[in-house]
């Protein structure tokens, strides 16, 4: 059983910097891959950087490839999201998610089991 508690949301202007933090609870954590994902108004959920468990690897979705940068504190159970040169079009509810143990694609939230609420991120322009 994992438990994750996203962070670190707020209102920012275009341009600007925000850094997400997603604490999780339950001795999986460390054994799994993290993700974050997003959902704009009135839109799908929206795939952006998953790492693995040890960290040494990371993939990210074109959109955000450059700007965003995932990464791990095992040690501290936590997952982090930095995020720089925001856009309005970056508005979203953002999640990090804890993936199953077998899955087949890691950018496709049907891998993750475990999920956040969610945090606001809003860019204004």
């Amino acid at each position: 059983q994992v438990q994750l508690v996203e962070s670190g949301g707020g209102l920012v202007q275009a341009g600007g910097s925000l850094r997400l933090s997603c604490a999780a609870s339950g001795r999986a954590f460390s054994s799994r891959t993290m993700g974050w994902f997003r959902q704009p108004p009135g839109k799908e959920r929206e795939f952006l950087t998953t790492i693995s468990w040890s960290g040494h690897n990371t993939y990210y979705a074109d959109s955000v490839k450059g700007r965003f940068t995932i990464s791990r504190d095992n040690a501290k159970n936590t997952v982090y999201l930095q995020m720089i040169s925001l856009k309005p079009e970056d508005t979203a509810v953002y999640y990090c998610a804890a993936s199953r143990i077998y899955y087949s694609d890691r950018s496709d939230p049907r891998s993750y089991e475990y999920w956040g609420q969610g945090t606001q991120v809003t860019v204004s322009s």
